[in-house]
């Protein structure tokens, strides 16, 4: 089939480079427009604009994806699928264009987790297992008929960073499994139901961060993984010679029950802990404002920690 695909991230790179593999003719990319980026504000293509490029690929960049002139070259490519991959809603007049129908790739086990970040929120919540869903895109966010989906175990330390990258070849293949069987006619498209509570993956805010230490060390935990390494929980820190912001980016969990006010630091020989709501949680790495990343053991060699030592 002729192909136009529809993405933006690094994450849709991967699905990119596989439809190009396939046996199926990649006619157009469509990606957002450059954007300023970095302190110099230079304008930056994205990763998928970049991709498409070293392909020799035709790249749409529509600042309104109702613009006219941008609705007739989309039209002109005369592309039998659209396949979007981490892009922005279409509207109806864009995903109903092509013969075959429009589909989307999403990093979750729909119709749970809906939204703009599923990979984050399912480790929030503490899910063992995830996937990936492809489905037809209809006037709803996410909501459109089932083509296919796959189920990945998360680890139990698992962080956001690392089932995003295992996701990226394992979404690459369910796409072109995808396509496969839309050329093929054996696509069965099914309406999403469910008899469970619709869990949901809205945006992520600076708030949704800031971690609350009079909760559970699992709770926390939990959190650090799922925003770990971006855009990261953060937290105030009043320390012997600093005060101010730190990111949280890796933590382990213990069975010591708390040994200090919810938020306190303690410090274990070349341990650093951070008591909790019911458990001490250690300290892997973090990063406080204006510095580097930074293991516990090197904030420890250059940080004086007491019993007024905390984070709130």
């Amino acid at each position: 089939m002729r192909v136009i695909f529809m993405g933006t991230p690094p994450f849709a790179v991967a699905m990119l480079d596989g439809i190009h593999q396939s046996d199926h003719e990649l006619v157009a990319v469509v990606s957002s427009p450059d954007r300023p980026a970095g302190r110099g504000r230079k304008l930056k293509a994205s990763a998928v604009k970049e991709r498409a490029l070293e392909l020799e690929i035709p790249v749409l960049q529509p600042e309104k994806l109702r613009d006219e002139g941008f609705l007739k070259e989309l039209e002109s490519y005369k592309a039998d699928v659209f396949v979007v991959v981490a892009f922005r809603m279409l509207p109806k007049l864009v995903w109903q264009m092509p013969k075959q129908g429009t589909f989307n790739l999403h990093a979750s086990l729909l119709p749970q987790y809906r939204g703009a970040a599923p990979i984050n929120w399912a480790i929030v919540n503490g899910e063992s297992e995830t996937g990936l869903s492809t489905f037809f895109i209809d006037e709803k966010i996410d909501t459109g008929a089932l083509i296919k989906q796959v189920k990945m175990p998360i680890g139990e330390n698992e962080n956001a960073g690392s089932l995003h990258d295992r996701m990226m070849p394992i979404g690459a293949k369910l796409v072109c499994e995808t396509l496969d069987a839309i050329a093929e006619g054996t696509a069965k498209p099914i309406k999403q139901e469910s008899s469970e509570v619709i869990k949901e993956a809205p945006k992520i805010f600076k708030e949704d961060l800031k971690i609350n230490f009079q909760q559970k060390a699992q709770t926390i935990h939990n959190l650090v993984r799922a925003m770990s390494p971006f855009p990261a929980t953060w937290a105030n820190m009043s320390v012997p010679g600093f005060d101010g912001t730190v990111k949280i980016l890796e933590t382990a969990l213990t069975n010591t029950a708390s040994t200090g006010e919810p938020g306190s630091l303690i410090k274990d020989g070349k341990q650093l802990y951070i008591a909790t709501a019911d458990r001490n949680l250690e300290l892997l790495s973090l990063q406080p404002q204006g510095k580097k990343r930074l293991k516990a053991l090197d904030f420890l060699n250059g940080q004086e920690i007491n019993e007024n030592s905390y984070l709130f």
